[in-house]
Protein backbone atom coordinates (compact mmCIF):
# COMPACT_ATOMS: atom_id res chain seq x y z
CA UNK A 1 0.00 0.00 0.00
CA UNK A 2 1.52 3.31 -1.12
CA UNK A 3 2.38 5.56 1.87
CA UNK A 4 -0.36 8.33 2.55
CA UNK A 5 2.20 10.92 3.35
CA UNK A 6 3.49 10.24 -0.41
CA UNK A 7 0.39 11.20 -2.44
CA UNK A 8 0.08 14.80 -4.00
CA UNK A 9 -1.72 17.22 -2.41
CA UNK A 10 -4.26 19.57 -4.34
CA UNK A 11 -3.33 23.59 -4.08
CA UNK A 12 -6.17 25.63 -2.25
CA UNK A 13 -6.72 29.36 -2.31
CA UNK A 14 -9.14 32.14 -0.46
CA UNK A 15 -10.61 32.20 -3.78
CA UNK A 16 -11.08 28.34 -4.24
CA UNK A 17 -12.53 27.31 -1.05
CA UNK A 18 -14.74 30.54 -0.31
CA UNK A 19 -18.29 30.93 -1.55
CA UNK A 20 -18.86 33.03 -4.33
CA UNK A 21 -21.00 35.92 -1.95
CA UNK A 22 -17.99 35.52 0.60
CA UNK A 23 -19.01 39.07 1.28
CA UNK A 24 -22.21 39.26 2.25
CA UNK A 25 -21.91 35.50 4.83
CA UNK A 26 -21.51 35.68 8.19
CA UNK A 27 -18.43 32.60 8.08
CA UNK A 28 -17.56 30.30 10.97
CA UNK A 29 -14.40 28.48 10.59
CA UNK A 30 -12.20 26.21 13.45
CA UNK A 31 -8.15 26.98 13.41
CA UNK A 32 -5.62 24.82 15.07
CA UNK A 33 -3.20 26.80 16.68
CA UNK A 34 0.40 25.49 17.10
CA UNK A 35 1.15 27.95 20.13
CA UNK A 36 -1.81 26.54 21.95
CA UNK A 37 -1.30 23.46 20.37
CA UNK A 38 -5.24 23.37 20.11
CA UNK A 39 -8.48 24.54 18.18
CA UNK A 40 -9.54 28.34 17.60
CA UNK A 41 -13.52 29.47 17.34
CA UNK A 42 -13.15 32.08 14.43
CA UNK A 43 -14.42 34.28 12.24
CA UNK A 44 -13.72 34.69 8.22
CA UNK A 45 -13.48 38.06 7.10
CA UNK A 46 -13.29 38.67 3.43
CA UNK A 47 -9.09 36.47 2.96
CA UNK A 48 -8.45 36.70 6.91
CA UNK A 49 -9.66 34.55 9.92
CA UNK A 50 -9.78 36.15 13.25
CA UNK A 51 -9.70 34.45 16.43
CA UNK A 52 -12.97 34.64 18.62
CA UNK A 53 -11.97 31.99 20.87
CA UNK A 54 -12.02 34.73 23.99
CA UNK A 55 -15.72 35.89 23.14
CA UNK A 56 -16.94 32.19 22.24
CA UNK A 57 -14.48 29.21 23.15
CA UNK A 58 -16.38 26.58 21.39
CA UNK A 59 -18.26 26.75 18.30
CA UNK A 60 -21.22 25.08 20.07
CA UNK A 61 -21.73 27.98 22.11
CA UNK A 62 -21.48 30.65 19.72
CA UNK A 63 -24.34 28.14 18.24
CA UNK A 64 -26.36 29.25 21.25
CA UNK A 65 -25.91 33.35 21.01
CA UNK A 66 -28.49 34.95 19.09
CA UNK A 67 -26.46 37.38 18.07
CA UNK A 68 -24.16 34.99 16.32
CA UNK A 69 -24.03 36.41 13.20
CA UNK A 70 -23.25 40.22 14.36
CA UNK A 71 -20.32 38.26 16.75
CA UNK A 72 -18.56 36.96 13.56
CA UNK A 73 -18.94 40.15 11.57
CA UNK A 74 -18.03 42.40 14.29
CA UNK A 75 -17.02 41.09 17.25
CA UNK A 76 -13.15 42.39 18.58
CA UNK A 77 -11.12 39.24 18.22
CA UNK A 78 -7.14 37.50 19.15
CA UNK A 79 -5.04 36.84 16.27
CA UNK A 80 -5.55 37.25 12.34
CA UNK A 81 -4.42 34.34 10.04
CA UNK A 82 -4.28 34.99 6.29
CA UNK A 83 -6.75 32.54 5.29
CA UNK A 84 -4.50 31.59 1.45
CA UNK A 85 -2.20 30.93 4.95
CA UNK A 86 -3.96 28.36 6.78
CA UNK A 87 -5.25 26.80 3.40
CA UNK A 88 -1.29 25.86 2.21
CA UNK A 89 -0.79 24.26 5.66
CA UNK A 90 0.66 21.07 5.07
CA UNK A 91 -2.01 17.70 6.18
CA UNK A 92 -1.57 17.05 9.57
CA UNK A 93 0.99 19.19 10.62
CA UNK A 94 0.43 20.23 14.19
CA UNK A 95 3.56 22.67 14.11
CA UNK A 96 1.69 24.85 11.39
CA UNK A 97 -1.58 26.80 11.50
CA UNK A 98 -4.35 25.20 9.50
CA UNK A 99 -8.11 24.54 9.47
CA UNK A 100 -10.51 21.95 10.88
CA UNK A 101 -14.05 20.58 10.65
CA UNK A 102 -15.49 24.12 11.73
CA UNK A 103 -17.62 22.33 14.33
CA UNK A 104 -16.46 20.79 17.38
CA UNK A 105 -18.93 19.79 20.67
CA UNK A 106 -22.04 18.83 18.54
CA UNK A 107 -22.67 15.34 17.95
CA UNK A 108 -22.38 14.48 14.39
CA UNK A 109 -25.58 12.56 13.01
CA UNK A 110 -26.85 11.29 9.01
CA UNK A 111 -29.75 10.83 7.85
CA UNK A 112 -29.78 8.17 5.15
CA UNK A 113 -32.08 7.53 1.66
CA UNK A 114 -33.50 10.82 1.72
CA UNK A 115 -33.52 10.89 -2.37
CA UNK A 116 -34.99 8.05 -4.32
CA UNK A 117 -32.21 7.92 -6.94
CA UNK A 118 -29.87 7.03 -4.38
CA UNK A 119 -32.43 5.21 -2.63
CA UNK A 120 -32.43 2.82 -5.56
CA UNK A 121 -28.79 2.44 -5.42
CA UNK A 122 -28.95 1.41 -1.78
CA UNK A 123 -31.56 -1.36 -2.62
CA UNK A 124 -28.94 -2.84 -5.61
CA UNK A 125 -25.95 -2.78 -2.62
CA UNK A 126 -28.14 -4.95 -0.71
CA UNK A 127 -29.56 -7.14 -3.71
CA UNK A 128 -25.44 -7.48 -4.66
CA UNK A 129 -24.24 -8.44 -1.10
CA UNK A 130 -21.88 -5.51 -1.76
CA UNK A 131 -20.45 -7.24 -5.11
CA UNK A 132 -19.97 -4.56 -7.54
CA UNK A 133 -19.52 -7.29 -10.16
CA UNK A 134 -23.04 -7.90 -10.32
CA UNK A 135 -24.44 -4.50 -9.60
CA UNK A 136 -25.04 -3.58 -13.42
CA UNK A 137 -27.46 -6.75 -13.90
CA UNK A 138 -29.36 -6.07 -10.70
CA UNK A 139 -29.59 -2.22 -11.04
CA UNK A 140 -31.21 -4.04 -14.73
CA UNK A 141 -33.46 -5.82 -12.96
CA UNK A 142 -34.41 -3.06 -10.30
CA UNK A 143 -34.92 -0.55 -13.21
CA UNK A 144 -37.58 -2.63 -15.17
CA UNK A 145 -39.65 -3.10 -12.10
CA UNK A 146 -39.48 0.74 -10.65
CA UNK A 147 -39.29 2.59 -13.45
CA UNK A 148 -40.52 6.10 -11.92
CA UNK A 149 -42.82 4.43 -9.31
CA UNK A 150 -40.80 6.56 -6.63
CA UNK A 151 -40.34 9.76 -8.56
CA UNK A 152 -42.05 12.78 -6.29
CA UNK A 153 -43.38 10.23 -3.87
CA UNK A 154 -43.72 11.54 -0.26
CA UNK A 155 -42.38 9.27 2.61
CA UNK A 156 -45.47 7.62 4.64
CA UNK A 157 -48.04 8.75 1.89
CA UNK A 158 -50.60 6.52 0.69
CA UNK A 159 -48.79 7.06 -2.86
CA UNK A 160 -45.65 5.53 -0.86
CA UNK A 161 -48.08 2.42 0.55
CA UNK A 162 -48.71 1.22 -3.14
CA UNK A 163 -44.98 1.44 -3.94
CA UNK A 164 -44.37 -0.60 -1.35
CA UNK A 165 -47.10 -3.15 -2.23
CA UNK A 166 -45.95 -3.22 -6.16
CA UNK A 167 -42.43 -3.99 -4.70
CA UNK A 168 -43.11 -6.59 -2.16
CA UNK A 169 -45.01 -8.24 -5.00
CA UNK A 170 -41.93 -8.31 -7.60
CA UNK A 171 -39.84 -9.57 -4.10
CA UNK A 172 -38.17 -6.24 -4.28
CA UNK A 173 -39.25 -4.74 -0.70
CA UNK A 174 -35.67 -3.80 1.09
CA UNK A 175 -35.14 -2.18 4.54
CA UNK A 176 -33.35 1.04 2.25
CA UNK A 177 -36.99 1.04 0.93
CA UNK A 178 -38.90 1.30 4.44
CA UNK A 179 -37.09 4.27 5.20
CA UNK A 180 -36.61 5.76 1.97
CA UNK A 181 -40.56 5.79 1.66
CA UNK A 182 -41.82 4.40 5.15
CA UNK A 183 -42.97 7.11 7.61
CA UNK A 184 -39.72 7.22 9.62
CA UNK A 185 -36.37 8.27 8.10
CA UNK A 186 -33.05 6.65 8.80
CA UNK A 187 -31.08 9.07 10.95
CA UNK A 188 -27.81 7.73 12.59
CA UNK A 189 -24.82 9.22 14.07
CA UNK A 190 -22.14 9.66 11.33
CA UNK A 191 -19.06 10.01 14.04
CA UNK A 192 -17.71 11.08 17.64
CA UNK A 193 -17.84 14.38 18.42
CA UNK A 194 -14.46 15.85 17.67
CA UNK A 195 -13.67 13.63 15.02
CA UNK A 196 -14.48 15.27 11.28
CA UNK A 197 -12.01 16.57 9.56
CA UNK A 198 -11.72 19.97 7.46
CA UNK A 199 -11.17 21.47 3.80
CA UNK A 200 -7.53 20.63 2.87
CA UNK A 201 -6.84 17.32 5.21
CA UNK A 202 -7.05 13.81 3.81
CA UNK A 203 -9.95 11.87 4.01
CA UNK A 204 -10.09 8.21 4.72
CA UNK A 205 -11.70 5.43 3.46
CA UNK A 206 -11.09 1.79 4.63
CA UNK A 207 -8.45 -0.78 3.44
CA UNK A 208 -10.61 -3.19 3.21
CA UNK A 209 -13.14 -1.47 1.54
CA UNK A 210 -12.79 -2.20 -2.49
CA UNK A 211 -16.57 -0.54 -3.67
CA UNK A 212 -16.98 3.06 -2.49
CA UNK A 213 -17.87 6.37 -3.36
CA UNK A 214 -18.11 10.10 -1.84
CA UNK A 215 -21.19 11.67 -0.89
CA UNK A 216 -21.87 15.37 -1.30
CA UNK A 217 -24.10 16.80 1.07
CA UNK A 218 -25.62 19.78 2.71
CA UNK A 219 -25.13 19.75 6.62
CA UNK A 220 -26.95 21.53 8.80
CA UNK A 221 -25.87 23.25 12.02
CA UNK A 222 -28.37 22.93 14.82
CA UNK A 223 -28.46 24.79 18.44
CA UNK A 224 -29.55 22.89 21.77
CA UNK A 225 -33.07 24.33 21.19
CA UNK A 226 -33.47 22.59 17.97
CA UNK A 227 -33.06 25.76 15.94
CA UNK A 228 -31.24 25.43 12.80
CA UNK A 229 -28.51 28.25 12.59
CA UNK A 230 -26.57 27.19 9.71
CA UNK A 231 -25.47 25.20 7.14
CA UNK A 232 -22.02 23.64 5.34
CA UNK A 233 -21.13 20.89 3.30
CA UNK A 234 -20.11 17.56 4.31
CA UNK A 235 -18.69 14.00 3.07
CA UNK A 236 -20.53 11.21 4.15
CA UNK A 237 -18.06 8.46 2.21
CA UNK A 238 -19.74 5.42 1.81
CA UNK A 239 -18.12 1.50 1.88
CA UNK A 240 -20.75 0.18 -0.38
CA UNK A 241 -19.35 -2.87 -0.33
CA UNK A 242 -19.19 -3.37 3.60
CA UNK A 243 -22.73 -2.01 4.15
CA UNK A 244 -24.22 -3.87 0.91
CA UNK A 245 -23.04 -6.84 2.87
CA UNK A 246 -25.26 -6.08 6.03
CA UNK A 247 -27.47 -3.18 7.11
CA UNK A 248 -26.03 -3.96 10.41
CA UNK A 249 -22.17 -2.89 9.37
CA UNK A 250 -23.12 0.60 9.22
CA UNK A 251 -21.11 0.98 11.57
CA UNK A 252 -17.97 -0.21 10.50
CA UNK A 253 -19.00 0.89 6.92
CA UNK A 254 -19.80 4.57 8.09
CA UNK A 255 -17.52 5.46 10.95
CA UNK A 256 -13.77 4.99 10.67
CA UNK A 257 -10.75 7.35 10.86
CA UNK A 258 -11.11 10.39 8.89
CA UNK A 259 -14.03 9.12 6.85
CA UNK A 260 -15.94 12.30 7.85
CA UNK A 261 -15.11 15.84 6.39
CA UNK A 262 -17.17 18.84 7.08
CA UNK A 263 -16.54 22.40 5.97
CA UNK A 264 -15.28 24.89 4.65
CA UNK A 265 -16.98 26.62 6.67
CA UNK A 266 -20.47 27.36 8.70
CA UNK A 267 -22.44 29.62 7.03
CA UNK A 268 -24.70 31.42 9.42
CA UNK A 269 -28.81 31.79 8.35
CA UNK A 270 -29.33 35.75 8.21
CA UNK A 271 -31.30 38.12 5.95
CA UNK A 272 -29.40 36.84 2.72
CA UNK A 273 -29.23 32.82 3.86
CA UNK A 274 -31.61 30.67 5.44
CA UNK A 275 -33.53 27.32 5.25
CA UNK A 276 -34.77 28.51 1.82
CA UNK A 277 -31.75 28.89 0.45
CA UNK A 278 -30.82 25.08 1.91
CA UNK A 279 -33.78 23.82 0.03
CA UNK A 280 -32.33 25.46 -3.42
CA UNK A 281 -28.73 24.35 -2.95
CA UNK A 282 -27.23 22.68 -5.55
CA UNK A 283 -24.06 21.05 -4.78
CA UNK A 284 -21.70 19.60 -7.14
CA UNK A 285 -19.03 17.29 -6.82
CA UNK A 286 -15.19 16.29 -8.67
CA UNK A 287 -13.35 13.72 -8.07
CA UNK A 288 -9.70 13.90 -10.01
CA UNK A 289 -7.28 10.93 -10.10
CA UNK A 290 -3.89 10.97 -10.11
CA UNK A 291 -3.98 9.12 -13.60
CA UNK A 292 -5.82 12.08 -15.31
CA UNK A 293 -9.05 9.89 -14.38
CA UNK A 294 -12.13 12.98 -13.72
CA UNK A 295 -15.52 12.05 -12.40
CA UNK A 296 -18.27 14.87 -12.21
CA UNK A 297 -21.68 15.06 -10.56
CA UNK A 298 -23.88 16.86 -8.71
CA UNK A 299 -27.07 16.31 -6.32
CA UNK A 300 -29.59 19.13 -5.69
CA UNK A 301 -32.23 19.44 -2.86
CA UNK A 302 -34.84 20.45 -4.60
CA UNK A 303 -35.29 16.40 -5.35
CA UNK A 304 -35.19 15.51 -1.90
CA UNK A 305 -37.91 13.63 -0.26
CA UNK A 306 -38.37 14.72 3.25
CA UNK A 307 -38.10 18.45 3.77
CA UNK A 308 -34.90 19.34 5.56
CA UNK A 309 -37.62 20.27 9.06
CA UNK A 310 -38.51 16.83 9.07
CA UNK A 311 -35.30 15.97 9.40
CA UNK A 312 -34.62 17.57 12.32
CA UNK A 313 -37.58 16.86 13.81
CA UNK A 314 -36.96 12.66 13.28
CA UNK A 315 -33.18 13.86 15.49
CA UNK A 316 -34.52 15.96 18.13
CA UNK A 317 -37.48 16.68 19.96
CA UNK A 318 -39.34 14.90 23.31
CA UNK A 319 -37.76 11.73 22.30
CA UNK A 320 -33.99 13.27 21.72
CA UNK A 321 -32.25 16.59 22.87
CA UNK A 322 -28.30 17.43 21.93
CA UNK A 323 -27.29 20.06 25.14
CA UNK A 324 -24.46 20.78 22.92
CA UNK A 325 -26.14 20.72 19.51
CA UNK A 326 -25.73 19.06 16.68
CA UNK A 327 -25.03 18.93 13.06
CA UNK A 328 -27.03 16.40 10.38
CA UNK A 329 -25.83 15.29 7.08
CA UNK A 330 -29.13 15.53 4.71
CA UNK A 331 -28.13 12.87 2.18
CA UNK A 332 -27.23 12.79 -1.19
CA UNK A 333 -28.78 12.37 -4.37
CA UNK A 334 -25.37 11.29 -5.99
CA UNK A 335 -24.80 7.63 -7.01
CA UNK A 336 -21.89 7.10 -9.38
CA UNK A 337 -22.24 3.90 -11.55
CA UNK A 338 -20.09 4.61 -13.84
CA UNK A 339 -17.37 2.10 -14.54
CA UNK A 340 -13.94 3.32 -13.61
CA UNK A 341 -11.77 0.30 -13.24
CA UNK A 342 -12.95 -2.68 -15.29
CA UNK A 343 -16.22 -3.53 -17.08
CA UNK A 344 -18.93 -4.19 -14.77
CA UNK A 345 -16.86 -2.56 -11.76
CA UNK A 346 -18.49 0.31 -11.14
CA UNK A 347 -17.17 3.39 -9.52
CA UNK A 348 -14.65 3.14 -6.32
CA UNK A 349 -12.18 5.40 -4.84
CA UNK A 350 -8.18 5.06 -5.56
CA UNK A 351 -5.84 6.41 -2.93
CA UNK A 352 -4.87 10.07 -3.64
CA UNK A 353 -8.62 10.93 -5.35
CA UNK A 354 -9.07 14.95 -4.77
CA UNK A 355 -12.88 14.93 -3.86
CA UNK A 356 -14.10 18.57 -4.53
CA UNK A 357 -17.82 18.97 -2.63
CA UNK A 358 -18.86 22.61 -3.72
CA UNK A 359 -22.00 24.78 -3.89
CA UNK A 360 -21.50 28.73 -4.28
CA UNK A 361 -23.51 30.06 -1.53
CA UNK A 362 -20.90 27.83 1.03
CA UNK A 363 -17.61 27.48 -0.97
CA UNK A 364 -15.70 24.19 -1.45
CA UNK A 365 -14.73 21.19 0.71
CA UNK A 366 -11.72 19.38 -0.77
CA UNK A 367 -9.88 16.28 0.36
CA UNK A 368 -7.31 13.65 -0.76
CA UNK A 369 -8.55 9.87 -0.62
CA UNK A 370 -6.55 8.03 1.93
CA UNK A 371 -6.67 4.71 3.85
CA UNK A 372 -8.30 5.09 7.07
CA UNK A 373 -5.54 3.51 8.76
CA UNK A 374 -2.79 5.84 7.37
CA UNK A 375 -5.08 9.06 7.76
CA UNK A 376 -3.58 11.45 10.68
CA UNK A 377 -4.85 9.78 13.79
CA UNK A 378 -7.60 11.78 15.91
CA UNK A 379 -6.14 12.45 19.33
CA UNK A 380 -8.56 15.61 20.58
CA UNK A 381 -10.88 14.05 22.37
CA UNK A 382 -13.60 16.37 24.02
CA UNK A 383 -11.23 16.30 28.26
CA UNK A 384 -8.38 17.04 25.64
CA UNK A 385 -10.28 19.91 24.22
CA UNK A 386 -11.66 20.99 27.88
CA UNK A 387 -8.04 20.91 29.41
CA UNK A 388 -6.59 23.49 26.76
CA UNK A 389 -8.93 25.55 26.99
CA UNK A 390 -8.42 25.73 30.43
CA UNK A 391 -5.15 26.18 30.38
CA UNK A 392 -5.57 29.07 27.87
CA UNK A 393 -7.94 30.66 30.82
CA UNK A 394 -11.00 30.93 28.05
CA UNK A 395 -13.52 28.41 30.17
Amino acid sequence: MESAAALPRPVLTAGSVLPEDAGRAALVARVHDPQWDGPCVAAVRGEHVVDLTAVAPTVSDLMERDDAAAVVRGADGGHVWRLDELLAAPAGRRDAPHLLAPVDLQVIKAAGVTFARSLLERVIEERTGGDPAQAARVRARVGQVVGGTLDGIRPGSPEAVKAKDLLLSEGLWSQYLEVGIGPDPEVFTKAPVLSAVGTGADIGVLGASVWNNPEPEAVLVVDSRGRVRGATLGNDVNLRDIEGRSALLLGRAKDNNASCAIGPFIRLFDEDFGLDTVRGLDIGLRVDGRDGYVLRGSSSMREISRDVLDLVAATYGPHHQYPDGFVLFTGTLFAPTEDRQAPGAGFTHEYGDVVRISSPRLGALVNTVVPSEQAAPWTLGVGALMRNLAQRGVL
